[in-house]
């Protein structure tokens, strides 16, 4: 089992992660990919009243101004909020822009944490969008900087080139895909690693595991929960999304239980290594 450090944070009430630049995050938030800026709306708005404080959007996703406005009209401090957004491939050119794009539509002064989306090494400019990000984050438009979907070879070549290692890398991770190599390296290096697809995709072949199935019973919770308890257990950065009032209720009731060592090590064994999104080398 990878493990990495979870402090408490008493303000939001949840679990949070120290990265390696000092902030903190929590380690339970709300992702909105494929939520129109209406849906987004709506679904932030209702994870802010139940507690959430960390929310994940992207330029790709278009609903960066859905998110800007929940976050205005939930009235909440800015500093008690941590908004994720990302850099798309086609802006490796010039993340400056990019950025006041992303920042004018969130309605934000700074981002908590910008993510380059995608390394695209065909392309071979991620290593210059990289240079940007650590730029920005002098010019305190950013507090953190990571990225998304680096494989080992590319974040050792943004250390070669920089110096600099992403707090974060956000990496397509639940039960049928592990990454434990890829995790290994990331926590050896300081890296967080964080989820997405935790659920893969609704519980695809996830949900209907008979250890799930089990876990479920004995802890009196549903499947999702089990499956992020087990994210959370792991030490991983969790990021389910959903617009639906009661799942996002669901996804965040996951505080009062923790997964025994003997059944987290029972969760290894579903690793298949079965992808259901691109291919970081090939996308």
């Amino acid at each position: 089992m990878i493990t990495q450090p979870v402090v408490k944070q008493p303000v939001v009430k949840q679990p949070v992660v120290k990265l390696h630049d000092g902030n903190l995050m929590p380690q339970l938030g709300l992702g909105v990919w494929q939520a129109t800026s209406e849906q987004a709306v709506t679904a932030v708005g209702e994870a802010l009243k139940i507690g959430y404080r960390s929310i994940d959007t992207a330029a790709f996703y278009t609903n960066e101004e859905g998110v800007g406005i929940a976050l205005k009209q939930s009235g909440l401090p800015r500093g008690e909020l941590f908004i994720t957004t990302k850099l798309w491939h086609e802006d490796h050119a010039e993340p400056e822009l990019a950025l006041e794009i992303s920042l004018k539509k969130l309605q934000l002064d700074y981002i908590d944490l910008y993510l380059i989306h995608w390394p695209v090494p065909k392309k071979d400019n991620y290593v210059t969008a990289w240079h940007a990000l650590i730029r920005m984050q002098q010019q305190n438009l950013i507090r953190s900087i990571g990225v998304c979907n680096f494989n080992i070879p590319h974040l050792q070549r943004l250390q070669d080139e920089s110096g600099i290692l992403p707090v974060i890398n956000q990496i397509e991770l639940h039960p049928l895909l592990q990454q434990r190599k890829l995790r290994s390296w990331n926590a050896a290096n300081g890296i967080m690693t964080e989820s997405w697809s935790p659920l893969a995709q609704g519980g695809a072949g996830v949900f209907d595991q008979p250890l799930i199935h089990k876990l479920a019973v004995k802890y009196g919770k549903t499947a999702a929960q089990i499956v992020i308890r087990w994210h959370l257990d792991t030490g991983l950065i969790v990021i389910p999304k959903s617009i639906t009032p009661a799942r996002i209720k669901e996804n965040f009731a996951v505080f009062d239980f923790r997964l025994e060592k003997k059944e987290l090590s029972d969760m290894a064994t579903l690793d298949t290594g079965s992808r259901l999104g691109p291919d970081p080398e090939n996308f």
